[in-house]
């Protein structure tokens, strides 16, 4: 990106000012050298944003912002319904409510490296993972609508868990107000075999171990220190996100007209939020949002399946859960004024801060746990949301490494079994069963995840707490 369109406001905040139909300035949390790096669409999709009715504060954009559909990856946005304010489609993203959640285990290193093959090929077989991958679960209409009403919640209503592992995810598990009835016949079916599945791309299960810790107060609260291993989970809801998606986009292109609403491009299709059309896709949003969560607290279940085939006497407590793609309703101070909004999160992380409502009771002190995931064979990191986060960018910060080129530059540089050879050589053992899968994941082909964290934590967005390594990586 040319640094010389952007004023710098510090070493890692630079805005975009107001100009032409923008109807507020965009900001761009990064160091130099990451703003640099990133591609020109990035400038010009935080401009298009800023232009959308009722848009409050600033177009935000992430450490990790990359090129996406209509919004950047890393893109954060809050729009007032009283102000004509949208909900976009592409503001959310295909993977709805994509996300991470970490999973304590109480295991050191020198437990895992005996077993270490033997996990792997446990994980591995017990995990569906993949294109088109499905699972055990098959189900009925009555069961579909259910669990798209009740997230996580429904999944251990099923046995899939325990009602301790709700305190430890956004939203205690579910999101009310879905609306399984605006979730199409199709998006269902392409559920319908799909639960408890990781899926493919930049999804993954991995063992980590945690090589460092920078804040010891919150790591203990977390439950975490050197040297622990814990295992974290990156996947969302599958094909009946990316139908929601692939379906309101179409709907939102062709009724922008009728509400007056002027596109600076055609991927920024939006509704108004009090429209019947804005009204429908939050509620099928919601839906697929409770449909990732009950996919990750089902695949949290498998994943405590298989680690007792090895170690039987513990249980992997859930430390968090936390979601990308999202919009949600949340009440936020602007201007010394207390307003509801509806805050898009685009491969962005919500970090409340210390002492916010929506907080775990045990968690208050700390703030939000933020789990920011990296690419296979690179570090992975836990920080914590802050008093800050909450002024800069309404509770908001990056998802992950953010990706540096397309997948189809990636397979023209690396092969995959030349990687999963290269990172056993490191340590980290790979299990996939699609080698140009694991190309288009290539390390090289994201961001410096580092970098990212580090700048994250120089803005205020969130603050570093813990590091982790790969030690083994079941992808799809």
């Amino acid at each position: 990106m040319e640094i010389a369109r952007l004023e710098r406001q510090s070493e890692t905040e630079w805005h975009i000012p107001r100009h032409g139909k923008m109807r507020v300035p965009g900001v761009i949390f990064a160091n130099e050298s990451l703003v640099r790096e990133m591609d020109e669409k990035v400038f010009e999709q935080v401009t298009n944003v800023a232009k959308l009715p009722g848009i409050v504060k600033a177009s935000y954009a992430m450490p990790d912002a990359h090129w996406g559909y209509g919004f950047p990856i890393g893109g954060v946005a809050a729009f007032d319904p009283d102000q004509d304010g949208v909900i976009s489609a592409g503001g959310v993203g295909f993977d709805i409510s994509c996300g991470v959640r970490t999973l304590l285990t109480g295991l050191k290193p020198e437990q895992i490296m005996p077993v270490k093959e033997r996990l792997a090929d446990v994980l591995f077989r017990q995990i569906p993972a993949g294109v088109g991958s499905t699972g055990k679960l098959s189900l009925t209409d009555k069961e579909m609508d259910a669990m798209l009403t009740g997230g996580a919640k429904w999944a251990v209503e099923r046995g899939y868990g325990s009602t301790e592992d709700l305190a430890r995810v956004e939203e205690n598990g579910w999101v009310p107000e879905a609306r399984p009835d605006q979730v199409s016949e199709r998006a269902k079916k392409r559920q319908r075999e799909e639960m408890g599945t990781l899926g493919s791309g930049n999804h993954y299960l991995e063992v980590q171990r945690v090589t460092k810790i920078f804040d010891s107060t919150i790591g203990r609260a977390f439950g975490l220190s050197e040297s622990d291993v814990v295992v974290s989970i990156h996947c969302g809801s599958r094909g009946l996100g990316h139908q929601i998606g692939t379906e309101f986009l179409t709907r939102m292109v062709a009724a922008a007209p009728q509400y007056g609403i002027e596109l600076p491009d055609r991927e920024l299709a939006c509704a108004p939020i009090t429209s019947p059309i804005g009204a429908a896709y939050l509620g099928a949003m919601r839906a697929a949002i409770n449909c990732a969560l009950a996919n990750r607290q089902i695949l949290t279940h498998t994943v405590r399946t298989a680690f007792a085939e090895v170690f039987p006497d513990i249980e992997l407590p859930l430390l968090y859960d936390v979601s990308h793609n999202t919009c949600k309703i949340e009440e936020h101070l602007v201007k010394g004024k207390s307003m509801r909004l509806f805050v898009h999160r685009k491969g962005a992380t919500r970090a409340l801060g210390p002492g916010h409502p929506a907080i775990t009771e045990n968690l208050k002190k700390t703030g939000q746990p933020v789990l920011i995931g990296g690419t296979m064979g690179t570090a992975s990191y836990i920080l914590s949301g802050t008093t800050r986060s909450m002024e800069l960018a309404f509770g908001s910060a990056c998802h992950g490494a953010g990706r540096s080129m397309s997948r189809h530059q990636a397979l023209r540089l690396w092969q995959g079994k030349e990687i999963v050879q290269r990172l056993a050589a490191q340590g980290v053992l790979i299990c996939s069963r699609s080698m140009r899968g694991v190309a288009e994941e290539a390390p090289g082909a994201y961001k410096d995840v580092t970098q990212v964290v580090e700048a994250a934590h120089e803005a205020g967005l969130a603050s570093t707490v813990a590091r982790l390594e790969p030690v083994i990586c079941i992808k799809g």
